[in-house]
């Protein structure tokens, strides 16, 4: 179902129709959100840092918070998608790393408060992961194919990560196997968090996953 997240009826009707399609609700992902331009604060309006909030922040409370009776009926899960730049920081994106921070804050105070109803929740922080975003941020650029090496040397491993590897993330804090897990941030960003500077040699050729 097509569903604009920024919109909190549509969030409602969405969660609606999916209990009456199925019976009920076993797990909500979070995922939906957007990148502004890179810019200094000062080429930031109020509106613009609203419409971030509404799409990247209030989203995931509304639609939290309308899921909720049904996963607490069978002990489900929330699983949020936030992103490492708003634990770590990033130039020019202010709007967004104060929108994804808060992602952080909504998981960890919500897994407080539905521990006593049987529902975990939890964030996952993606580092830099090969999107559809990503594939038009660098087609734009002067030379893609650099641009795009450039981007795998940040992190150790040598590349950018895929929505394959953050989806098997999600099917594990969604299953039995991660029962005892909650309010926790699950980094996936190859290591380019870890240490100053560029991560991985250019030298080296890359391979496939």
């Amino acid at each position: 179902m097509q569903c604009d997240v920024s919109k909190p009826t549509q969030l409602r009707f969405l969660v609606k129709e999916t209990v009456k399609r199925y019976g009920q609700l076993n797990c909500l992902i979070n995922n939906a959100g957007y990148h502004p331009p890179h810019r200094p604060i000062d080429k930031f309006s109020i509106k613009e840092f609203n419409e971030v909030l509404q799409t990247n922040l209030v989203s995931i409370f509304a639609a939290s918070k309308y899921a909720l009776p049904y996963l607490r009926k069978t002990r489900g899960s929330i699983i949020n998608i936030g992103s490492l730049v708003g634990k770590i920081g990033q130039e020019w994106a202010t709007t967004y790393c104060a929108s994804k921070a808060g992602v952080v804050g909504f998981t960890k105070s919500l897994a407080i408060d539905e521990s006593r109803n049987g529902v975990r929740v939890n964030v996952i922080l993606p580092g830099n992961i090969v999107t559809e975003n990503r594939r038009q941020f660098v087609a734009q650029a002067n030379n893609p194919v650099e641009l795009n090496r450039t981007i795998d040397q940040w992190q150790w491993m040598g590349r950018s990560g895929t929505i394959e590897e953050v989806g098997q993330v999600c099917l594990f804090l969604a299953s039995k196997f991660a029962s005892y897990i909650t309010g926790v941030e699950v980094i996936i960003s190859g290591g380019s968090e870890l240490g100053y500077g560029k991560k991985y040699p250019s030298k080296f050729t890359v391979g496939k996953v």
